[in-house]
């Protein structure tokens, strides 16, 4: 029979990385700052030229729920197609390529395109934009790097992982 220590360390399994070790929060967070930059810079003139900020200076800030959610689409538009080559050759954003980090799914290989784009980014950004509850989810995603496994909610939502290499 065996001894209850109960100072003994416990007996759980720790969950492997299946190909390379997982990327570090703040190379994380580096990358998306410059995938952010890189964004702004491309969105923040179309938005000019495509008249939000005259609507959002003329309404005192105030967008409506339609307009919100059309330059959302253009967002992810414009983040897409910036973002579908690197995502398609290696499973990294310019930000990912630059840091040396990419997205892996559970068993180490480079999801498709298609599965990033659709499930990984999309669903997020779009909940982002819902009035009162998008930013309190935006926040609880990238929250859940502090888990164990550093998987926020949108690699939880597409099978994936973020890695060195």
């Amino acid at each position: 029979m065996e001894d209850q220590n109960p100072y003994r360390t416990p007996d759980a399994v720790v969950a492997e990385i299946a190909d390379g070790e997982l990327a570090d929060r703040g190379t994380r967070l580096g990358a998306a700052i410059i995938d952010t930059i890189i964004l702004l810079a491309l969105l923040l003139p179309t938005m000019f030229l495509g008249g939000y900020w005259e609507t959002a200076l003329a309404n005192a800030g105030q967008v409506g729920f339609g307009t919100t959610l059309m330059w959302a689409l253009v967002g992810f538009g414009v983040f897409a197609a910036v973002q579908f080559m690197p995502l398609n050759a290696s499973g990294q954003t310019w930000g990912k390529k630059f840091l040396k980090i990419r997205i892996v799914d559970m068993s180490g290989n480079k999801p498709p395109v298609g599965r990033l784009l659709g499930l990984r980014y999309f669903p997020v950004q779009m909940a982002g934009n819902v009035p009162f509850v998008g930013p309190l989810l935006g926040i609880v995603n990238v929250l859940l790097i502090f888990r164990a496994d550093r998987r926020c909610g949108h690699d939880l939502i597409a099978g994936t992982k973020v890695v060195r290499g």
